[in-house]
């Protein structure tokens, strides 16, 4: 079956790229809950949906923290927040 512009819409992949990847309707309920950026200090220069969606993909996944792929922030980036966000009940 040839592509059209009526069936190009429906298979178009402008979703997730991972399966663990949060939904728009997912990251709505959770995004109140994260800590704001500091008030002192650099600007806060990292997605915070893209560390929950890495921390997801490494659940889902059960893989190591380096072997996280490059669609994501740095291991250690996630990491830190991971580490931060266990130590204050998050």
């Amino acid at each position: 079956m040839a592509c059209t512009e009526i069936t190009r819409a429906h298979y178009e992949r402008r979703w997730a790229r991972y399966a663990s990847d949060l939904t728009d309707a997912g990251w709505v309920l959770i995004a109140p809950m994260m800590p704001s950026a500091s008030r002192i200090g650099r600007p806060r220069k990292t997605d915070l949906r893209e560390v929950v969606n890495a921390l997801l993909y490494l659940a889902s996944s059960g893989g190591a923290w380096r072997l996280l792929p490059k669609d994501f922030p740095p291991f250690s980036t996630v990491q830190k927040y991971f580490y931060r966000w266990r130590e204050a009940g998050l």
